[in-house]
């Protein structure tokens, strides 16, 4: 009953694998018709369709079908014999081939076995019968291909072929061996070579989508991140501004108009660059962002120092140094409550460091340092560690919160994180400060 069992293992299968392929074609079909319809966006136009099975490899056992008309018609000797070879051929080939479209049952033990096995049935119905029964040599090659297609491919499909060769010589003479022996070596070969071409192809559309699938996941994330920084420090300063206006406005009516006009050219200037940031053509400048912020700081009664010393930067430098500065004063015009912010930019040949202090208590300060607080300090050290450099934050020795951006001067390193995690702005003005007042 061993037989049994096995042939009925053998049928469950093949149950299985052929509803697999049927649920394939059904999504093959509906991604087409999608496609079709306009409903899709070219990518399943593309699709390469179900994943190779089993079921590719069964037509060729109509090679055998010579050998099932000899038994049927009774030209072979001890038919039963020959029926149960042929039924054992049968099973153990499409045992074989349907383990081959998998990488994990290919390469088990119980696959090789079983081509073992295939190989000693395809000699004793071979060497036993000839004629029509040497067909299933290149079954046993064919098997042989889909099974083994690492290195050892080569050796095995040339020890196959002469060995196919050899048994077809013994039994029949030279003039089938010839033929018995190309035909071996020809279906292992392009077999093994067909196979594994599909299984390359769909591996490199499976790592294409998976970088445009990133692709998309980093452009959302420069997106948000600019937003953030943008909107953020705008609606700060709109704040600040607004209240500054509100006191004014009884005493002072020309200073409250000036803060007014200053709303609205922040606010003017904001449109501007969040356009800007959504087509991904930001480029900051620190001398821009340093205007801003004494402005910014001067409208919050904060009194601003700003030091500068040292080489000149490259662009993207700048631009990333441009965006902590953003971020580090609106936390201060926040958050600190303070009276005074020093704003330190100092370069080297090498590395550049940029240093924000307030005197402020610190309450509700974002912290970055720690790898908690606010979303955009936790951007910034992003940036600056795909940059080569490093964000630092946190309360200041003798009170206050500080904020420390260290980079190098070299440019490679800055442009390659402002082209996977942000977007900076080219052409931005100093429209927005322009009726700025002066630092007290």
């Amino acid at each position: 009953m061993t037989w049994w069992r096995s042939l009925h293992g053998q049928v469950a299968a093949w149950q299985r694998e052929r509803l697999v392929w049927r649920a394939d074609m059904r999504r093959f079909r509906a991604a087409r018709r999608a496609a079709r319809c306009g409903g899709a966006d070219g990518s399943a136009a593309e699709h390469p369709g179900p994943p190779p099975t089993g079921f590719t490899l069964l037509p060729w056992l109509l090679l055998g079908m010579g050998s099932f008309s000899n038994v049927i018609q009774g030209e072979t000797p001890n038919p039963w014999i020959g029926g149960l070879g042929l039924l054992a051929f049968n099973s153990l080939y499409v045992y074989v081939t349907f383990r081959a479209f998998d990488r994990t049952t290919r390469e088990s033990a119980s696959t090789r076995v079983a081509l073992g096995l295939l190989g000693l049935v395809t000699t004793g119905l071979a060497l036993g019968y000839g004629g029509n029964w040497l067909m299933f040599f290149p079954l046993l090659g064919l098997a042989t291909g889909a099974t083994l297609r690492g290195p050892w491919l080569g050796r095995v499909g040339l020890l196959l072929t002469l060995y196919a060769g050899a048994a077809t010589w013994l039994r029949d003479g030279w003039d089938d061996a010839s033929g018995i022996a190309y035909a071996t070596f020809l279906s292992s070969m392009v077999t093994a070579a067909i196979l594994s071409l599909s299984e390359a192809v769909r591996e490199l559309r499976a790592a294409r989508e998976e970088l445009a699938r990133r692709a998309v996941a980093e452009e959302r994330l420069r997106f948000s991140r600019d937003l953030h920084d943008l909107l953020g420090h705008t609606l700060s300063v709109v704040v600040v501004k607004s209240e500054a206006a509100r006191r004014l406005a009884p005493r002072d009516p020309d200073a409250a108009l000036a803060q007014i006009s200053d709303i609205e050219s922040v606010g003017r200037q904001a449109l501007t660059e969040i356009r800007e940031a959504v087509t991904g053509y930001r480029e900051g400048s620190l001398a821009t962002e340093l205007t801003r912020a004494r402005s910014a700081l001067s409208a919050a009664s904060v009194e601003p120092v700003v030091r500068q010393s040292g080489p000149p930067l490259a662009p993207q430098t700048e631009a990333l140094l441009g965006w902590v500065v953003r971020e580090a004063v609106t936390n201060v015009v926040r958050h600190s409550r303070a009276g005074r912010c020093d704003i330190t930019v100092e370069g080297t040949a090498e590395r550049v460091r940029l240093t924000v202090t307030d005197n402020g208590t610190g309450a509700g300060t974002p912290a970055a340092g720690g790898g908690s607080g606010g979303t955009g300090l936790k951007g910034l050290t992003e940036r600056l560690a795909a940059a080569g450099g490093s964000l630092t934050a946190g309360p200041a020795p003798r009170g206050g919160f500080t904020v420390t951006a260290d980079l190098p001067v070299g440019g490679d390193e800055a442009a390659t994180a402002m082209g996977t995690g942000t977007a900076t702005p080219a052409g931005a003005t100093a429209t927005a400060t322009a009726t700025a007042p002066r630092v007290r």
